[in-house]
C-alpha cells in the first residue's frame, strides 16, 4: 500500500511541477499563438515525460513516460483549439491529464484487476452510499427548494432595485456553505458551523450599512438559515445511518 501511494505521489508531482511550475508566461502565450507549430508545446510534453521517468525510476520502464508525453501533447493541443480559455475547459484538461496518470498508476501497481471489485464494493457499501447521496442532496436539490421558498422576497427585492450581486455568485456560495456545513457534522466539528454564520453575518451586515440593502442583507440571512439547518439535519440523518455518535 505504501509503495502503491508513493507511485501515486511521483506521478503527481511530475504532473504538477511540468503543468504549474515550469511553465513560464512565454511559453503559454506561445502554444496559444502557434499550437501545433509552438516548439513549448513539444518542450513542456517531453519535460512532463521526463520528469516521469526521473521521479519513478524504474529506469527499464519507458512506456509509462512515453505515454505521458504522447498523451500531454494532445490533451494540451486539443485545449489549445477550443476557443474559449475559461475555466470549464482548464477542469476538463487537468481531468484527462489526472486520468492518464491513473491509467499509468493502474499498469505499474498490476491494480486493473481490481476495478470492477471495487466499483462492486462501493456500489454495495452503505457507508459510501449515504456519503454520495447525502453531499449530492447538499449540493442541489436543497438550493432549489430554498430558492423556491425565497422566490417572493427575490421578486420584491429586484422591484426595490436592490438586488444587485454577481451572476450566480449566492448559488456558488450556497453550495460551498452546505458542503462545509455537511463536512463540519460529519466530522462532529459542530462548533465550526457558528464561525460562517457569524462571518456571514457581519460580512451582509457591512454590505447593508453602505448600499442601504436591508431587505437584501434580511433575505440573504434567511436564505442561510434555511440552507444551514436543512443540511444539518441531513447531516444528522447521515450520522445515525453511518453508526456514528
Amino acid at each position: 500500500m505504501n509503495e502503491n501511494l508513493l507511485l501515486a505521489l511521483q506521478l503527481l508531482l511530475a504532473h504538477l511541477l511540468t503543468d504549474f511550475v515550469l511553465q513560464s508566461a512565454k511559453g503559454i502565450q506561445q502554444k496559444r499563438e502557434k499550437k501545433a507549430k509552438a516548439p513549448f508545446l513539444y518542450i513542456h510534453a517531453c519535460i512532463a515525460g521526463l520528469l516521469t521517468y526521473l521521479f519513478l525510476q524504474q529506469w527499464k520502464q519507458f512506456f509509462i513516460p512515453i505515454l505521458i508525453i504522447i498523451t500531454h501533447f494532445f490533451i494540451d493541443l486539443w485545449k489549445l483549439h477550443q476557443k474559449d480559455d475559461n475555466l470549464k475547459y482548464f477542469l476538463l484538461d487537468q481531468f484527462l491529464h489526472l486520468l492518464v496518470l491513473f491509467f499509468a498508476w493502474l499498469y505499474l501497481t498490476s491494480n486493473f484487476y481490481e476495478i470492477l471489485p471495487f466499483i462492486d464494493r462501493f456500489l454495495l457499501s452503505k457507508n459510501s452510499m449515504t456519503l454520495l447521496v447525502g453531499y449530492l442532496i447538499v449540493l442541489s436539490p436543497i438550493g432549489f427548494i430554498i430558492g423556491k421558498a425565497t422566490k417572493n422576497w427575490q421578486v420584491e427585492i429586484a422591484k426595490d432595485g436592490e438586488l444587485n450581486s454577481l451572476q450566480k455568485a449566492g448559488r456558488y456560495i450556497g453550495v460551498f456553505e452546505r458542503i462545509l456545513v455537511l463536512t463540519f457534522v460529519l466530522t462532529n466539528n459542530i462548533a465550526a458551523i457558528g464561525f460562517l454564520i457569524a462571518a456571514k453575518s457581519i460580512l451582509r451586515f457591512n454590505d447593508k450599512s453602505k448600499s442601504g440593502g436591508r431587505k437584501q442583507t434580511e433575505y440573504v440571512l434567511i436564505g442561510t438559515l434555511m440552507s444551514f439547518s436543512i443540511t444539518i439535519i441531513i447531516g444528522f440523518l447521515m450520522l445515525q445511518i453511518l453508526g456514528i455518535s
